[in-house]
């Protein structure tokens, strides 16, 4: 290597460096708004470690010709690094996945027969069940994994990194566009309030005890809605999810 390339390498080298160091604090932002929905045994250090993995890949990939800033990219891969590790370590029993899954089958299935939004007590009869267990699935549920809006890129764009990374073909930037669309759509349809939830717990970034005290209930509460709100929307999105799920 020539003086001319090796002064090249080590500048991009600290210019890497430099994006890294600038942008430490976004890991542990995100990381600890993460995990004011995580059950306890997953780590901060866990998701912060995971997180600057990412943000390295960040530094390394971002190409400010694409017109996003480097923030926002990086922030979709910091997010993305820290939800694979908790794929990795799933601690969610195999019936709470089952359990959510059969809510949203239920969901969709009266949404399509009455065009209208489920509604709990329809939902816990199509289940033979209670409300009150209905409720219980939703509680077990919010921390599980199976399709959380905290993987979707949250600043701007709304797409989930890993699904849309495993639509590839040719078509693949249409399919994108389309995924964005019919999950812009599918969250506008929701109802007033898990509309607003979602909104305040992901653009506004307020933690599930904040939206209690703003809209007046208890943080069990808002919990029990963002889950009713991110499995609605896994009832709504089931075509595209299923898409991802198969590659």
């Amino acid at each position: 290597m020539n003086g001319l390339a090796t002064y090249s390498a080590i500048e991009e080298r600290q210019g890497h460096d430099d994006l890294v160091i600038r942008h430490a604090g976004l890991v542990k932002r995100i990381a600890y708004h993460m995990m004011n929905r995580l059950p306890p045994n997953v780590q901060a250090d866990d998701l912060i470690q995971a997180g600057m993995l990412g943000l390295l890949e960040a530094s390394r990939n971002y190409d400010p010709t694409q017109g996003a800033s480097f923030e926002t990219y990086a922030g979709i891969r910091i997010r993305g690094s820290m939800l694979d590790e908790i794929r990795r370590s799933d601690w969610t029993p195999r019936s709470v996945h089952r359990k959510a899954r059969m809510v949203a089958d239920a969901m969709r299935i009266i949404e399509n027969e009455e065009g209208r939004d489920a509604r709990d007590s329809e939902v816990a009869d199509a289940l033979d069940m209670s409300v009150q267990q209905y409720h219980k699935i939703l509680k077990d549920a919010s921390g599980c994994r199976i399709f959380s809006l905290d993987e979707l890129s949250a600043v701007g764009e709304i797409a989930p990194e890993r699904s849309l990374d495993s639509l590839q073909g040719p078509f693949e930037g249409l399919q994108k566009d389309a995924f964005k669309q019919a999950l812009a759509d599918a969250i506008a349809g929701l109802p007033e309030r898990e509309r607003l939830v979602v909104a305040m717990y992901y653009d506004d970034e307020l933690n599930l005890r904040e939206i209690g005290q703003v809209l007046g209930v208890s943080e069990s509460r808002i919990c029990q809605i963002h889950s009713q709100a991110t499995l609605r929307l896994r009832s709504r999105l089931t075509e595209w999810l299923s898409l991802a799920d198969e590659e």
